[in-house]
């Protein structure tokens, strides 16, 4: 007989009450405080100062006039990331700084949410059923990893 239940991450009960980026402009507000002298760059969610570059605004241009086209348009790209792309970080970001990397340990993410919850899956026990894939059980096996790693 299968087991319909749901259960909790036990993780959960661990979770300090606090808000993730609260807490990172707490301690951003108290290090600006105690260091006057030194500039903060700040890359936090939601923190945009200053307008996109010119190179990245022409390159975005291009992109979207070559996916409007039937020939152009790539639809989802590999699980890995386009092999150009990668082959661009691999020369541009590494070999040029003498950094020796092959393009297939390159891992091209639309950003770190969608990857941790992806991961997590395999670095935590899982007493849910199939049918309980909620964000939230995903991000509380992310969190249960990084605190194993403590």
């Amino acid at each position: 007989m299968r087991d319909n239940m749901s259960y909790i991450n036990e993780n959960f009960l661990e979770l300090q009450d606090s808000y993730l980026f609260s807490t990172i402009a707490k301690k951003v507000a108290e290090y600006t405080e105690n260091n006057p002298e030194k500039e903060v760059i700040k890359l936090g969610i939601g923190d945009v100062t200053k307008p996109i570059v010119p190179a990245c605004i022409e390159a975005m241009h291009k992109a979207v006039d070559e996916i409007a086209t039937i020939e152009g348009f790539k639809g989802y790209g590999p699980e890995q990331g386009y092999e150009f792309l990668r082959k661009a970080i691999a020369i541009n970001d590494y070999k040029l700084r003498k950094i020796e990397i092959e393009e297939d340990e390159i891992f091209v993410s639309d950003g770190a949410k969608c990857d941790s919850r992806k991961y997590s899956r395999h670095f935590c026990k899982r007493k849910q059923s199939s049918n309980n894939r909620s964000s939230i059980s995903s991000i509380l096996r992310y969190k249960c990893n990084v605190r194993k790693k403590r």
